[in-house]
């Protein structure tokens, strides 16, 4: 390890300094700083009761929020819900159950938790800027509270880049009784779901490469919020869910170009690691004390790591870079797992779009518009086309009812068959100008979007019922 450790890695990216990272005596060059990071030791005690105990109660949750679509791409963040009877065709005067204005912009996703939507925005960008929960009736569309935070003095500049998100771009995440969101150089909120403030954490005022602004959404992992601050605080950090207190703190100041949110991923042969991509890599954490376990160096192009990773029976997925490809690489290990553990590489990739695994493939329509399908056990392209109309996408696909949902940010949201042959179902739009950045929800056999203006509810049910917020 020590060989590996000493071994720099140049490139020629304006972001970093004539290596890839700070070299530390117990992680690859790309780790993070000595003091900070550590590998788990070799002698950790396994409790394989506990461990069942735990197994049990997760799938007791998971049951309960079966219908919800708690978290950024919905339950584990794998963008697929087992939701059946969705519409598949809609415009502004069909399938539109209710319409709810909103009072300001933004990228975040809605969330479902019972007869509640929560999501974010942003008001007043260029003046007194301050973010806002929101909590709408499910049923109505109608606004129950609205929660501001202000901004903070160091916000990065509203201009170029980060105009086409915003500074709500963080997804909010619940765990059934609570509603977290994560904003940036404004820190991590707690709230009750009657809007109650329990707690409130900053983790840093910095700025990522480029003034980009934040992206990566929270997760819960059993009585943590776990929250990727890469870019505000050079941190990866664990919060108790009820006061905020700091569980655990991995330093990642050399992975201030990652936006990547985590996903929780089953070990073969039992536990779970906290799964993240960062420039150039897909590194795998323990969620209980954030120390990491095994990296992949698999990413070769990917400067910055925008996307979210998935995974299926032990194996995860990225993809990263407009030219970082795509890389299957099998979960658990110890140090440096990028010859033992990457099953294959592909020459494609997307820069900000998240994919779907489904049925033993690959789904993803990137920034650009392309439709994508990769063998999820070769990588093996199996299509790439271009999306007709499509143009540029923000959100990431969804999978349901045989379905990928992918929503444009101009040109309206794009039904495929979610199958390996390319097939194109419906072309859909509400006659909103405004754009559309965020993923699609999924609950109770209803679709919901978010454009910078307002909040859709999609189903079977014809009714037409816009709420304007005052």
């Amino acid at each position: 390890m020590d060989d590996v450790c000493r071994m720099p890695l140049h490139f020629s990216s304006p972001f970093f300094y004539g290596t890839r990272y700070q070299l530390s005596s117990e992680l690859s060059p790309c780790r993070v700083q000595e003091s900070s990071f550590q590998f788990e030791g070799m002698n950790m005690v396994k409790n394989f009761h506990r461990m069942a105990l735990t197994a049990l109660l997760l799938a007791g949750t998971a049951s309960a929020w079966a219908a919800d679509w708690p978290s950024f791409r919905g339950p584990g963040g794998l963008g697929v819900s087992a939701e059946k009877g969705l519409l598949e065709k809609w415009d502004a005067n069909n399938g539109v159950i209710w319409k709810a204005d909103l009072p300001g912009a933004g990228a975040s996703s809605p969330i479902v938790v019972g007869d509640r939507v929560f999501l974010t925005c942003f008001t007043d960008p260029s003046d007194k800027m301050a973010r806002h929960l929101i909590c709408l009736d499910r049923r109505t569309g109608k606004i129950q509270w609205d929660k501001p935070v202000p901004g903070k003095d160091s916000e990065d500049r509203y201009g170029g880049q980060l105009m086409s998100h915003g500074y709500s771009s963080s997804t909010p995440v619940s765990d059934g009784e609570h509603v977290y969101v994560f904003y940036g150089k404004s820190g991590v909120l707690g709230y009750d779901l009657t809007g109650k403030q329990m707690w409130h954490v900053e983790l840093g005022d910095g700025s990522a490469p480029m003034g980009w602004g934040s992206g990566a959404s929270p997760i819960i992992y059993k009585d943590k919020v776990i929250v990727n601050a890469a870019a505000e605080g050079g941190i990866f950090v664990a919060l108790d869910k009820l006061t905020g207190k700091e569980i655990w703190r991995a330093k990642a100041d050399n992975a201030r170009g990652s936006w990547s949110s985590p996903i929780i991923v089953d070990i073969p042969g039992g536990g779970q690691d906290l799964v993240i991509g960062v420039p150039y890599e897909v590194w795998g954490l323990n969620p209980d004390n954030g120390k990491l376990r095994w990296y992949a160096t698999a990413l070769d192009a990917a400067q910055m790591m925008c996307t979210s990773l998935v995974a299926h029976d032990g194996i995860v997925y990225a993809v990263g870079g407009r030219q970082g490809g795509a890389v299957a690489v099998k979960a658990g290990g110890k140090g440096d797992v990028t010859q033992s553990h990457v099953i294959w590489k592909a020459e494609i990739g997307s820069y900000v779009t998240s994919p779907v695994y489904f049925e033993g493939h690959l789904y993803w329509v990137s920034d650009r518009g392309i439709a994508v399908c990769l063998d999820a056990k070769t990588g093996k392209k199996v299509y790439e086309n271009r999306l007709d109309g499509a143009r540029n996408l923000y959100a990431s696909v969804v999978e349901a009812d045989g379905k990928l949902y992918a929503v444009s940010r101009n040109s309206g949201t794009f039904v495929l068959a979610a199958k390996p042959e390319y097939t194109v179902l419906s072309k859909n739009e509400l006659g909103d100008e405004s754009e559309f950045n965020a993923s699609p929800a999924i609950s109770d056999g209803q679709i919901f979007l978010r454009s910078n203006k307002a909040v859709y509810c999609l189903g079977p049910k014809k009714q037409v019922a816009a709420v304007d917020v005052k």
